[in-house]
């Protein structure tokens, strides 16, 4: 067998280079994914309904709060270190800038999203005691996530993939060792959202070890870096700030319109949307920084975006086919009290599929400096947007919610993938790179 895989390895090199990474990469994700899937159900069943609908908008929230504190920041720094990831020096520099923005932006961050959430659990009806201990449970897992994604940007460049997997499992490890103990005790939102702050922040400190090797970060920031950065910050923050409310709408129209139930449902069916989390999580670490190292040349960029769309798109479309022909078997992981949502989880599948395709055409397209104008493509949603909540769903009901999602992500995704065709085909001068 070795002597054949090692043929096979003579005869296709670049094959056998990514059947290996895949292996690797893949086998691992299954193990991290599967984790902090095992996790997030148990969370599930422990936690009570309504406190399982507390989580749900507390998660939401946390997810805002960390969008908001990065505003482009890392796609800035991941841009701007792929242009110097192989010097030390500078590429400590750009990263000591990427983590200076990033700690001002979150303060901005923190006096827009805390008065929402207060509101927002307010109108829950809990005790302004009980919603302010709820906000500051939110704080350890905000300040760790807010280093986790620039931590991670030297591993990805140099492909330390094994030791940036082996960071990862432990993460969820240790998120899955804190958590399910502390629930069992005190069955409580704020506790769950507690525990996977715990495992981020042990993350951290291995993330800073290992990139550390390659990076100074004791260097000074970088003017030039941050105005670099910033540059990129300034076409995609209006857009960051858009997809903030977009991105959790769903949840906030639940939230608003309908009862502590149907929260805890959308929160529930987003558990099995966590699955193409493992998707994501590989094209990150495996494509995402290979295609931002390409050379500036047409018959590398081009081609290779539509490759990695087109292989998307299979794997979400098996994964939606899944979902309609056995829809007992993944509501059964989801227990009795979520039991009757056939029809919405094959929208909840849907919407996510789309939502990842969406989201890796913007990362894959920014990498190469390729974004749209912010204010063309919010103008264009939120068009879409109004129509859909008008003339088009009951945005009351729970399957009305997450219709509008469904034809949001997809009037985003189509936006994005015109604006890739007519940037590289009519507006890009190719002329003036290596090879054309």
């Amino acid at each position: 067998m070795n002597n054949l895989l090692n043929k096979f390895g003579e005869k296709a090199p670049m094959l056998a280079k990514w059947g290996k990474l895949l292996t690797i990469t893949g086998g691992a994700q299954v193990a991290i994914q599967g984790i902090g899937f095992v996790s997030g159900i148990l969370i599930l069943r422990f936690l009570s309904v309504e406190e399982y609908a507390y989580y749900t908008l507390l998660n939401s929230m946390l997810g805002t709060m960390t969008n908001l504190a990065d505003g482009g920041i890392s796609t800035g720094v991941m841009s701007e270190s792929g242009k110097c990831w192989r010097d030390r020096e500078k590429l400590g520099r750009v990263l000591a800038t990427g983590m200076k923005l990033r700690k001002q932006f979150a303060i901005a961050s923190l006096l827009v999203s805390l008065p929402i959430l207060y509101y927002l659990l307010q109108d829950k009806g809990l005790p302004w005691w009980q919603s302010l201990l709820m906000i500051l449970s939110v704080g350890p897992a905000f300040w760790a996530a807010l280093s986790g994604s620039l931590l991670s940007v030297v591993p990805k460049l140099h492909q330390d993939i094994d030791d940036l997997l082996k960071i990862n499992v432990s993460i969820n490890v240790v998120r899955l060792l804190v958590t399910i103990p502390a629930i069992l005790i005190f069955p409580l939102s704020g506790v769950a959202i507690l525990g996977s702050g715990v495992g981020q922040v042990f993350g951290n400190f291995k993330l800073r070890k290992l990139s550390a090797e390659k990076a100074d970060w004791d260097s000074p920031s970088d003017p030039e870096a941050r105005k670099a950065i910033l540059n990129t910050v300034k076409r995609i923050l209006p857009g960051t700030l858009y997809y903030c409310i977009s991105g959790q709408i769903v949840v906030w129209l639940v939230a608003i319109f309908s009862t502590t139930e149907s929260l805890a449902q959308i929160g529930a069916l987003s558990r099995l949307v966590m699955v193409l989390t493992l998707v994501k999580m590989v094209a990150n670490m495996l494509i995402l920084p290979r295609y931002a190292r390409l050379p500036d040349v047409k018959r590398l960029v081009v081609p290779r975006f539509y490759q990695v769309m087109l292989i998307l798109v299979t794997i979400c479309s098996s994964i939606v086919l899944f979902a309609g022909f056995f829809p007992n078997v993944c509501l059964w992981i989801l227990g009795k009290n979520y039991a009757d949502l056939e029809y919405e989880l094959v929208l909840m599948i849907t919407s996510g599929c789309l939502s990842m395709l969406s989201g890796m055409a913007y990362h894959l397209t920014s990498s190469r400096g390729i974004i749209p104008n912010p204010y063309a493509i919010i103008a264009s949603t939120i068009a879409i947007q109004v129509i859909t909540l008008a003339f088009i769903v009951d945005f009351t009901t729970l399957a009305g919610v997450i219709s509008f999602s469904i034809i949001s992500s997809a009037g985003n995704l189509i936006y994005r993938l015109i604006h890739f065709i007519y940037y590289t085909e009519f507006k890009k001068d190719w002329s003036a790179t290596i090879d054309n």
